[in-house]
């Protein structure tokens, strides 16, 4: 009987999780060396309180699931574009115009009460987010103009339009931000603020928001790896000739899958906007950063939905992280600093599983050579 000798590089190759773990231990050490220029002699608790803070106690636990709640959607909009061949670089843009449309809505439909309300709210998020990003998908499908480019312009031109729309319409002078919405516009906690409370500490910020974020990536999943849209829209995305061929419109599938992605973002505007805090939207020149954050949530995941759950979680405890490290005497930009370079080699997440994938070929072709001789 031949024994089957153990292949590491065979292994790595296979598994999804491992180059994703290797990228995030590489960032970790960056990030540690960091520290150690910054403030040598708190580097130790630096560290420590980076990753240790989001468990210290339930309602660190539950501001990291708060943190993660609307780069669950981005990180989703940006891996369901992946897997369909585009790269939706547009979130931020998507994310913001949804955001400002549930804020609108929570504002001014007066004559909604109940969870009516909170519902018309989320459907237009899901609405502005959808022709968002359907504009992108249009213009790849019938001018082929590369979505990268249209998608940042669509960036700018949502935040300016959004700014001008606020001024407009749901404008707090005081504040320089939106009015706040109506109660009911907002997600409940359903309980939550109780399960992740800790004592002498104020509420946390979860609410329902994070429990549709999840239902959503589930149903991704299913509609991707489970129906015939799903295997459309990656026929498309591995081989538009292959897909053409087999009787698949490749421009439709383009603007679907657009349309869909644009909805994610647009609802992960209105998860965080009315999502229990009230955060509000501040009238300023800025591009919201949580499409950005979508990007690496979307890599470090290998544009797997489920996986956008766990990097999404891991993002959001290393912001509750970087918290705690402010209270050291870490600046913020320190702690920015540190955590973009962890986020960076948790991009890298594919690179190295198509590394290990390069070596374990060439080992077994080897072996291969040596089996013949």
């Amino acid at each position: 009987m031949n024994k089957k000798k153990f292949n590491l590089f065979g292994l790595l190759a296979d598994s999804n999780a491992t180059s994703s773990i290797i990228a995030i231990i590489l960032g970790l050490l960056v990030g540690f060396i960091f520290i150690s220029i910054a403030i040598p002699a708190m580097a130790g608790q630096g560290i420590a309180a980076l990753m240790t803070s989001g468990f210290a106690n339930m309602r660190n636990f539950g501001q990291v699931l708060f943190n993660a709640t609307p780069i669950i959607m981005t990180g989703l909009s940006v891996a369901f574009a992946g897997k369909t061949g585009l790269f939706n670089i547009g979130a931020s843009g998507q994310f913001t115009m949804g955001g400002y449309l549930a804020i609108l809505v929570g504002v001014r439909a007066t004559g909604l009460s109940g969870p009516s309300l909170l519902i018309a709210a989320t459907l237009a998020a899901i609405i502005g987010g959808a022709i968002w990003g359907a504009i992108p998908g249009i213009l790849k499908a019938w001018r082929n103009v590369n979505e990268v480019i249209t998608c940042i312009m669509m960036n700018y031109i949502g935040m300016f339009l959004v700014n001008y729309l606020i001024i407009q319409t749901v404008f707090d002078q005081t504040r320089n931000m939106t009015i706040r919405v109506q109660p009911n516009a907002n997600y409940p906690a359903l309980g939550l603020d109780k399960i992740f409370a800790a004592e002498g500490m104020r509420p946390t910020d979860l609410t329902s928001a994070f429990i549709v974020a999840i239902v959503v990536a589930i149903l991704m999943f299913i509609i991707l790896e489970k129906t015939t849209l799903g295997f459309e829209l990656k026929a498309c995305g591995f081989n538009q000739d292959a897909a053409k061929y087999a009787g698949i419109s490749a421009k439709r599938g383009t603007v679907i899958a657009m349309t869909i992605s644009g909805a994610l973002a647009g609802l992960g505007g209105a998860l965080f906007y009315i999502g229990g805090s009230n955060p509000s939207i501040q009238v300023v020149n800025v591009i919201a950063t949580q499409g950005f954050d979508g990007i690496p949530v979307a890599l470090l995941a290998l544009n797997n939905p489920i996986g956008v759950i766990f990097s999404a979680i891991f993002l959001g405890y290393l912001s509750t992280g970087g918290q705690a490290m402010q209270a050291l005497g870490f600046t913020r930009e320190i702690v920015n600093m540190i955590i973009a370079v962890i986020i960076y080699f948790s991009a890298l997440a594919l690179l190295f599983k198509g590394v290990f994938q390069k070596i374990n070929t060439k080992f077994n072709k080897n072996k291969e050579v040596n089996a013949n001789e």
